[in-house]
């Protein structure tokens, strides 16, 4: 996929809050190794580095536009490219703000991540969790309509709502499965004020519309987000659309042998 970090970045504000919160959920420990899965453009690794003076902090992301800002921008940091789920090494603390939603079968991917996890360190996730949303819908019925552009890709499959992200409970239930303590797990709601069906196409173009259009030629590009933009204006035909975006967080600790 093909990150933009300008789009992205047009929401920062918004997208900064429950980044925010998965930080003031974490442990103050010694961490000597951490790593900030899907770092994006390095904004959460600084503030890790910053925080935890005394760690070595690795940026893991799978986006080379990303990791050019954030090595730009964070010149003294450590940054690589590679896939999460491709991990290697152990650490202290696991930090992951808004990347997992990309990467199936998270009961897996959360026992292949625990497998890094030292004993006594710290697992630390934010997640959104709007699938269910009329704009994630409504992407996927227009991705139904440029199946052979597409190549039959969709997001989330067929199954609309079919989303790789789970309940705070489920969550928490996979995380005892593997052996953690001082679980916590929860739903929270970041609501965005948006100017309407524009401003909705606007958010995803920074997230949910990039597997897309990054499919797609120029042209087949034009002619989706028109398709898209007709669905989003038959469903929110105003200028304001209160758009109650929901996260999912959760941090746990793996005990010491």
């Amino acid at each position: 996929m093909t990150w933009n970090p300008d789009q992205y970045h047009q929401f920062k504000a918004a997208r900064s809050a429950p980044a925010r919160d998965l930080q003031a959920m974490l442990p103050d420990l010694p961490y000597a190794r951490v790593v900030d899965l899907g770092c994006g453009t390095g904004e959460q690794t600084a503030q890790l580095a910053k925080r935890f003076a005394q760690a070595e902090v690795l940026g893991l992301d799978s986006s080379a536009d990303m990791l050019a800002r954030a090595a730009a921008k964070l010149p003294n940091l450590r940054f690589e490219q590679g896939e999460i789920q491709n991990l290697s090494g152990s650490f202290d603390l696991l930090y992951s703000n808004a990347a997992l939603q990309w990467l199936p079968d998270h009961p897996r991917l959360l026992a292949r991540l625990w497998e890094h996890l030292n004993p006594g360190g710290v697992l630390a996730v934010q997640v959104p969790a709007n699938h269910d949303h009329a704009s994630h819908r409504l992407l996927t019925e227009t991705a139904g309509e440029f199946e052979a552009e597409l190549g039959g890709f969709t997001r989330f499959g067929t199954a609309h709502g079919a989303s790789p992200v789970l309940t705070p409970a489920a969550y928490a239930e996979v995380l005892d499965g593997l052996g953690a303590a001082d679980v916590t797990a929860l739903s929270r709601v970041y609501p965005v004020v948006l100017g309407g069906a524009e401003g909705l196409i606007e958010w995803t173009k920074g997230t949910a519309l990039v597997p897309y259009l990054s499919r797609l030629s120029e042209a087949d590009g034009a002619r989706f987000l028109d398709a898209y933009r007709s669905k989003l204006k038959a469903e929110f035909p105003g200028e304001r659309v209160y758009y109650a975006f929901t996260r999912v967080l959760f941090v746990a600790t793996r005990p010491e042998l």
